[in-house]
């Protein structure tokens, strides 16, 4: 038997929660749910499944051992229409640090990734066919483009 999910969504500990709230509200179009001092509910209004959460690692709900803020290598994929238009407004605009530059990859994305609060990576992403012999590579009827 498997789960039977009612949700899913990442939970990234921060130790700064209103810069990170700031962060993907006001950079990747996300809205608060609830917010608290020590944790924030966010979803994106176009696409309310899609959700998130910030909390504080030192609240007592995260036990003793894990109170740490581990997000080193944590890497969060935005697919989107429009790649380079998105760069342009986050990179361009926004200035924030682009950690890799805009690129088409083989594998089928033109992608790029900018640093998010605490060490996150934000990987902007419109998926493309893929080249070469990566074609092969997808399991049947999940080839993109």
């Amino acid at each position: 038997m498997t789960i039977r999910l009612g949700g899913f969504y990442p939970v990234i500990g921060t130790r700064d929660i209103a810069a990170a709230r700031d962060f993907y509200t006001g950079h990747l179009g996300f809205a608060i749910t609830f917010e608290a001092d020590w944790y924030v509910s966010l979803h994106r209004p176009d696409a309310p499944h899609y959700e998130l959460a910030l909390l504080d690692p030192a609240h007592p709900t995260v036990p003793e051992s894990h109170r740490t803020p581990l997000t080193g290598g944590l890497l969060l994929n935005f697919e989107v229409d429009d790649v380079d238009a998105e760069h342009r407004r986050l990179v361009g605009e926004a200035g924030l640090t682009e950690l890799l530059t805009l690129r088409t990859e083989e594998f089928g994305q033109r992608h790029f990734i900018v640093g998010g609060p605490d060490g996150v990576m934000i990987d902007i992403i419109t998926v493309i066919p893929p080249t070469g012999g990566y074609a092969e590579q997808y399991a049947e009827g999940h080839l993109p483009g």
